[in-house]
């Protein structure tokens, strides 16, 4: 599958994915896993509380956590920071505020998405998709290089390629790394290799759009 072929995939939620989802309102909660069942996921534990999500996570394995952030006992944050570490699972966090410091932390925590309450179907689908791509990501960069200062290096060349066929082939980042990573495995390249290849091309093709057009023919001599 070529780069411009992946602007055509149909993007669609694995109906197979197996959700914990922890959150103290038990409406809230409930409506959650509505949503969650009418778009195909499965919710295999429910939890009220950030220390029951951990060890929900910690028993089921299952392929996403979701977190409220405000919580008795443990919060959503220090849970997600947890099952983080533990690498568990990704997490998405659930929150009624928007700050920019909230946002920070759960990115420090480990959580690979967010969304604000309140919050429907449409916001839902797509964030799972991106916590879910971003953490399967992180893991695919984790297994090829153990190292951390080439596995960091390695992250910043892969969203530089990222963006590059973003630009240029309209791909979604997910599709752009699905590329990146079956090209990888294809060419029996490393993904830093295959990174540096798209970058190389992408400024060699904007390189060629800035130059000057030849002249059709020569310049008159002055007389």
């Amino acid at each position: 599958m070529t780069a411009a072929d992946e602007q055509h995939e149909q993007h669609v939620p694995p109906t197979t994915t197996r959700v914990v989802i922890a959150e103290d309102e038990a409406l809230i909660r409930l409506d959650l896993k509505e949503m969650l069942e009418e778009e195909g996921y499965t919710v295999v534990g429910e939890a009220g509380d950030g220390a029951e999500a951990v060890k929900l996570a910690t028993e089921l394995r299952p392929d996403l956590v979701i977190l409220d952030v405000k919580m008795p006992i443990l919060d959503g944050l220090s849970a997600a920071e947890q099952i983080h570490e533990a690498h568990i699972a990704p997490t998405l966090m659930l929150t009624a505020f928007s700050q920019r410091e909230l946002v920070d932390r759960a990115r420090d925590a480990g959580a690979m998405a967010y969304i604000v309450k309140p919050f429907n179907k449409s916001d839902l689908v797509p964030a799972i998709e991106m916590a879910v791509s971003r953490y399967s990501e992180m893991r695919a960069l984790e297994e090829e290089i153990a190292d951390l200062s080439l596995r960091l290096d390695t992250r910043k060349l892969v969203d530089r390629a990222k963006s590059v066929l973003q630009t240029k082939f309209g791909l979604t980042e997910p599709a752009a790394f699905r590329w990146i990573q079956k090209t990888s495995m294809d060419r029996r390249m490393t993904m830093k290799a295959v990174a540096e290849a798209v970058i190389e091309e992408g400024a060699a093709q904007d390189a060629k759009k800035k130059a000057p057009a030849a002249p059709s023919e020569p310049p008159a001599s002055e007389a």
